[in-house]
């Protein structure tokens, strides 16, 4: 009888428990997967040419990590700039979670050394960009679900 009880007791609390975990949140939104945005400005009649060397070592890099499963996916959009301030080309890279961005360059440093070559060989790719491109800025956003 005791054992009835016990039972009993513990599938009420488990319940009871388990409504509470799911409603923790009111959020309007679920939590979806990490993008890391890059804002780039290519300098004038330069674009071309920065697209052929992301087309080498971005793409390359980033379809390595796909295969590794480090990153979910990628995505390069082409647009005109609103300003002379203005970004006209945004680099994404779409991470499962936010631990997925821990010990990053642990990760990805190999891949690097594999698609571009040494470290000497990527400061000298990084510096010779600063004469096609600047970048605007970077952040880090998660997407939702509207609920």
């Amino acid at each position: 009888m005791n054992k009835s009880l016990i039972l009993i007791a513990s599938i009420a609390l488990s319940v009871a428990f388990s409504g509470l975990c799911r409603a923790q949140s009111d959020a309007p939104y679920t939590e979806g997967p990490v993008w890391t945005i890059t804002m780039v400005k290519a300098k004038a009649g330069m674009g071309d040419e920065y697209l052929k060397g992301l087309a080498k070592t971005f793409k390359g890099s980033l379809e390595e990590s796909k295969k590794q499963n480090l990153i979910l996916d990628y995505k390069i959009l082409l647009g005109s700039a609103a300003t002379p301030q203005d970004f006209d080309i945004l680099l994404m890279v779409e991470s499962k979670n936010m631990a997925a961005l821990d010990n990053v360059r642990e990760k990805f440093d190999p891949i690097a050394r594999k698609i571009v070559g040494t470290t000497d060989q990527q400061q000298a790719m990084a510096v010779k960009r600063l004469d096609i491109r600047e970048i605007m800025g970077s952040k880090l956003m998660r997407e939702i679900t509207l609920k």
